[in-house]
């Protein structure tokens, strides 16, 4: 099986000019790494892992060192990833003062009996697993400060929710055997009520049809999604899309009628990015831009805004 990663850096409006270049780097930069991982044998996991850590560790992006801040100008971190080789998963959700929160939900997902972990309960964990802890003012940019300081008043009609904030970074994989995994991770939204949860690590089991952040199962693919996340919850939008995929759609025909539902039911804007168990892949969204990137048989795609790809070839 030829190895293949997509990378998103989560639905947005559109993005400065004077930040369009250090996103696309960025983008490409997760994207590479996942890939060379997979190059090098590695698995699935290791490959969403490994890229959403790059993405974490760049300012531009919202998670780790780049989230947006909540009421209290503090960072709060969701993250979720799994295994489609046996549905394995695991997530934690309002993480403080942790530089990669999906290394945590990784080692949820393979130190403990459970899916999910939060706040106090997610803190003793990584302490227990030797994870250290970074200041608090670490995780916060100034642009993010800015970006508060405005939410909290800006005057005139706000925008709704569903068309703002949509920042998240995921991956999904295909390894060389077969196996397929997903990762995602965010700051949230700004100005975020204290303990808000979005769908970023909301993972529920296969039978139910359910998964709303990510989803992965050898036997269909893998999904990572971003944007509106209250409305992402509510249709359910990363099993939405792969029970399309099970039902004989194309990758873009169910990306396109789970993304086309949830803007239609509630407004809700957002994106996702697939591989399928055969190595196909697709990114859609409809938020006015989604940074991606995808890696397969040493080329790399990549862009930022709608009808735009750019193709390289990868060493």
């Amino acid at each position: 099986m030829n190895p293949v990663i997509v990378v998103h850096g989560g639905g947005a409006s559109n993005i400065s000019k004077d930040r369009k270049e250090r996103v696309r780097q960025g983008i490409i930069r997760a994207a590479t790494e996942g890939y060379r991982i997979l190059k090098d044998g590695g698995s699935a996991v290791d490959a969403v892992e490994g890229a959403v850590t790059v993405l974490e560790d760049d300012p531009e992006f919202n998670a780790g060192c780049g989230s947006v801040l909540n009421v209290n100008g503090d960072v709060e971190m969701d993250a979720s990833i799994m295994n489609g080789k046996d549905l394995s998963a695991g997530a934690v959700s309002a993480v403080q003062g942790i530089a990669n929160p999906i290394k945590l939900a990784r080692l949820v997902m393979e130190k403990t009996t459970h899916c999910f972990l939060t706040d106090q309960g997610a803190a003793k964990f990584a302490t227990a697993m030797g994870i250290p802890t970074v200041p608090k003012e670490q995780l916060v940019t100034e642009r993010n400060i800015k970006r508060l300081e405005k939410e909290k008043h800006e005057k005139g009609a706000p925008k709704p929710d569903s068309e703002k904030n949509l920042g998240t970074v995921g991956a999904v994989a295909l390894d060389r055997n077969g196996n397929v995994a997903y990762a995602t991770s965010t700051g949230g939204i700004v100005n975020k009520m204290v303990g808000r949860v979005g769908d970023t690590p909301c993972i529920v089991c296969h039978f139910l049809g359910a998964g709303s952040g990510g989803y992965a199962d050898n036997d269909i693919g893998a999904i990572s999604t971003t944007g509106h996340g209250e409305s992402i919850l509510k249709v359910n939008l990363a099993r939405l899309t792969l029970f399309h995929v099970e039902q004989g759609k194309t990758l873009e025909e169910a990306a396109n009628m789970s993304l086309g539902y949830m803007k239609s039911k509630l407004k809700g804007l957002g994106g996702v990015i697939l591989v399928s168990k055969a190595g196909d892949w697709a990114v859609k969204w409809t938020s006015a831009s989604m940074p991606w990137a995808a890696a397969k048989d040493c080329q790399l795609h990549s862009g930022i805004d709608l009808d735009e790809t750019n193709v390289t070839d990868l060493p």
